[in-house]
């Protein structure tokens, strides 16, 4: 199996070797999350290793908060939801389970408003338009209520480990910004001035608006309309109890992000693009004081005549097709250098990182014959896991 100082040999300084069955096999970590761009193999290196966890004795659970349907393809699921569902065909021998879901985020924040009001309050708040506008389509939603359901996992203490599939791109790590952003949305000025209304005996929206906005707050006004205004006002004054129960708990899993038990795996292909926002992805967690256990360096190219250069194999391609002998040698001959090409390439990349960040461990896993869609799949890639320190 292809180690990480045989796919980055030759660069100045050898970054450390990461295991990933010492991080899935620590009971005292209990979070994985996986973040990385699109089209890296995150999804399949998140449903890997809780498979791998799983089948060595941990109860885990994989939460998606990628809306594609490629884990529960891997899985043999017909599909996934808010609802953890167990994956079958999972080696329980040594006393684990796998289950998974997907996040709904409507739904999530539907079971925070039951939870946290009076059925009555409730209806009030589901038939509310801004709610329902909100809670399925409004910006930064998603993101907090993928700290919600995180939180909600972690607070059951049903599982050994919770791996996180995030999205792609540099929105994967707009949920650490939830708390922020819905502190900052909590706290502006316009929305206070939406709850004047609910707090002053019920009078006309449009009078409280018009004798305490300024110019650019009736322009506002005047933008969305009295109905809208309204509808925010009354919902707002709806969750006006709890919305700082939502902070508290957004802060908490924050906290929890930044703690030990949490590990965070970047996930990238050795393509310049992606090495690109692995090393975006390494100085935010830095930034932020998170934990990062490494970088999974996923779809590594490899040869299997390494003693046969590139220049040998040109030279030898060209000599048989001038004399006419074996043009099916000479093709591979040249498929040869081309790989050898792809490999050096590959190896100059992830050498960007490795100089960037010598101190984060790097894993490297070889490209699969095929897309993995199934349970075997998965364990290969998580052998590859496993095996490559």
């Amino acid at each position: 199996m292809t180690g990480v100082d045989d796919v980055l040999s030759g660069r100045p300084a050898a970054s450390p070797t990461l295991d990933v069955d010492a991080i899935i096999g620590d009971p005292s970590v209990r979070i994985v999350v996986c973040c990385g761009s699109g089209g890296v193999g995150k999804t399949t290196t998140a449903a890997a290793l809780g498979l791998r966890a799983a089948e060595q004795g941990r109860r885990t659970v994989v939460l998606t908060i990628d809306p594609a349907r490629r884990l529960a393809q891997s899985m043999g699921l017909t599909e996934l939801d808010n609802t953890p569902r167990e994956v079958t065909g999972v080696d329980t021998g040594n006393g684990g389970a796998l289950f998974a879901m997907m996040l709904d985020m409507k739904r999530t924040f539907d079971e925070v408003v039951l939870a946290h009001t009076d059925p009555a309050k409730a209806r009030e708040i589901f038939a509310n338009p801004f709610y329902q506008a909100m809670s399925s389509t409004f910006a930064g939603t998603q993101e907090y209520m993928a700290m919600e359901k995180l939180g909600q996992l972690r607070a059951t203490d049903e599982w050994d480990l919770i791996v996180v599939d995030t999205p792609p791109s540099r929105s994967a790590l707009d949920f650490l910004d939830a708390p922020q952003h819905l502190a900052k949305f909590l706290d502006g000025r316009m929305l206070r001035m939406l709850l004047v209304p609910a707090r002053n005996g019920g009078r006309s929206v449009l009078r409280l608006m018009t004798a305490s906005f300024s110019l650019v707050g009736r322009a506002f006004m005047k933008v969305l309309g009295t109905e809208l205004i309204s509808d925010v006002s009354t919902f707002v004054s709806s969750l006006d109890s709890t919305f700082g129960g939502f902070r508290q708990r957004a802060e908490r899993t924050y906290r929890v992000l930044q703690h030990r038990e949490t590990a965070f795996l970047l996930v990238a292909a050795p393509e310049p693009d992606a090495i690109r926002e692995a090393t975006y992805f390494a100085e935010r967690l830095s930034a932020d004081r998170m934990p990062l256990s490494g970088l999974v360096l996923n779809r590594v190219h490899e040869v299997a005549a390494a003693q046969l250069s590139t220049d040998r194999s040109l030279g030898a391609a060209e000599s048989l097709t001038a004399a006419g002998e074996s043009p099916q040698t000479a093709a591979a001959l040249r498929i040869h250098a081309g790989l050898r090409r792809r490999v050096a390439r590959e190896r100059s990349v992830a050498e960007r990182f490795a100089l960037a960040h010598p101190q984060v461990p790097l894993s490297a896993v070889p490209a699969q014959p095929a897309d993995v869609h199934d349970l075997a799949g998965l364990r290969a890639v998580g052998a590859a896991l496993g095996d490559a320190h």
